[in-house]
């Protein structure tokens, strides 16, 4: 597969109608409009170790955003969530709320950061302590939750629920709220996992607040906030020692690491191959027709962003 790598929008400068603010995130541009509405449009841009790599990966946008509408939809009798619709292949409209600062990760596995500071001998992750004797990638007896202090630039900081209580970043009942709606999305992901063939490993979650309500904003279940592996031949894997098969963002870390770099002070960003970006590719829209059973319909990208400024503004006048 040979894709135009110009193909791909990186950067976006929309002005809707009603605009009040835009703020640019590491792959999502959110932009503010009256009448307490949020256009989300999901960029091709990729980041690794909280920092953007520099190439965009066309179909990635539309990758994300629509496996993260068939799981918002799919969850939204267990939690609501703040997605109203979804006018272009990479774009959501809805509420806006008022994001709680802890992003709640949960883990099923000892894979990815958690298998890291396992194998340099911590046993004690967020306030939860991981049992002895276990190897990567193996299932934990019950899946932990370790969260994060999402911060203002840089890496969000691991923190343990008593940590996140004593600095009054959110108040106990609603925290105890989090937590319940992350072990029963996580359940229901797994669940709809199991289905296609897959293991939800890890994933993360982020609330706001709306009205008082905690509602699920932003993505779930997608490539880039979650690590799946492949259910055939996981067994038997784990038994040899052997890395797992998986569909997630962890193989661009790997091959970052290979090329000496995971965001440390000193270290420069390697060249990213155009052969590379469309293995990226590949590897998303292979994600998104496991996990969703549809063939993947690439969308027009001729001209990316007059195709999203033209459906948003379509779909703002029929609200």
């Amino acid at each position: 597969m040979n894709i135009n790598m110009s193909n791909s929008i990186t950067a976006t400068e929309f002005n809707f109608p009603g605009q009040k603010a835009v703020y640019h995130g590491k792959v999502r541009d959110v932009y503010t409009l009256e009448n307490d509405l949020v256009v989300m449009v999901a960029s091709d841009r990729i980041s690794a170790f909280d920092h953007i790599l520099p190439k965009g990966i066309p179909h990635k946008g539309q990758v994300l955003n629509q496996v993260a509408t068939m799981f918002l939809d799919a969850t939204k009798d267990i939690v609501p969530n703040w997605l109203l619709g979804t006018p272009d292949p990479a774009v959501a409209v809805g509420y806006a709320c008022e994001p709680v600062r802890v992003e709640m990760v949960i883990r099923g596995y000892l894979a990815g950061h958690s298998a890291r500071q396992y194998q340099a001998g911590i046993r004690e992750l967020c306030g939860v302590t991981m049992p002895e004797g276990m190897k990567e990638n193996d299932r934990f007896p019950e899946p932990i939750i370790t969260p994060a202090i999402k911060a203002e630039e840089g890496h969000d900081i691991d923190a343990s629920r008593e940590e996140i209580l004593d600095q009054n970043i959110v108040p106990e009942h609603i925290y105890v709220q989090m937590e319940n709606y992350t072990r029963a999305l996580f359940q229901r992901g797994t669940e709809m996992a199991a289905k296609m063939g897959l293991i939800l490993v890890d994933t993360k979650y982020e609330f706001g607040m709306r009205n008082g309500e905690v509602i699920l904003i932003d993505e779930i279940h997608t490539p880039d906030s979650s690590r799946y592996f492949y259910a055939d031949g996981y067994a038997e894997r784990q038994a040899k020692g052997e890395q797992q098969k998986q569909l997630s963002k962890e193989f661009v870390r790997q091959w970052l690491i290979e090329n000496d770099f995971q965001g440390l002070e000193g270290q420069t960003m390697p060249i990213m191959p155009d052969e590379f970006v469309n293995t990226v590719t590949e590897r998303y829209i292979e994600l998104y027709e496991k996990i969703t059973g549809k063939q993947f319909i690439k969308a027009d990208t001729s001209n990316i962003a007059q195709r999203i400024e033209n459906n948003v503004v379509d779909f703002l006048k029929k609200m």
